[in-house]
């Protein structure tokens, strides 16, 4: 039974955390209203963040001691795993597509894909300066 109860609190903080981070997302969603089939925006800046915050969390964790694995769960797993959204991402460039906008899809794609990386590169790199 400890050890269930054990295994109960990490799925919460998780619980918890992707709830948090998708009230987040939701709300870039409302805040940055776009037309249909333009360049999405909010989702951009939803994964853009979700990858900042993950690399700068996970450079956090790595310090010694600096996050203790509940902290890790509920930001890393939980909040970024709610606020990012790869399904989103995809149904957007999928509409994109049909909607001829070939352009934008490359383009969100290639951003997307690039800045996400460099992001979570930045957020590391950030972790580790402070």
């Amino acid at each position: 039974h400890i050890i269930t109860l054990h295994i109960m609190k990490y799925f919460l903080w998780v619980f918890l955390g992707g709830g948090m981070g998708s009230v987040f997302r939701y709300g870039l969603s409302k805040f940055i209203p776009i037309p249909q089939n333009t360049f999405p925006y909010p989702t951009l800046i939803a994964n853009l963040l979700g990858c900042l915050l993950i690399g700068f969390i996970m450079g956090t964790a790595l310090k010694q001691g600096a996050l203790s694995s509940p902290q890790t769960l509920f930001f890393a797993t939980g909040f970024c795993g709610g606020l990012t959204t790869f399904s989103t991402f995809s149904l957007e460039g999928i509409e994109l597509l049909k909607s001829g906008n070939i352009g934008v899809f490359l383009l969100y794609t290639l951003i997307s894909v690039l800045l996400g990386l460099l992001a979570v590169g930045l957020g590391i790199y950030i972790s580790r300066s402070i």
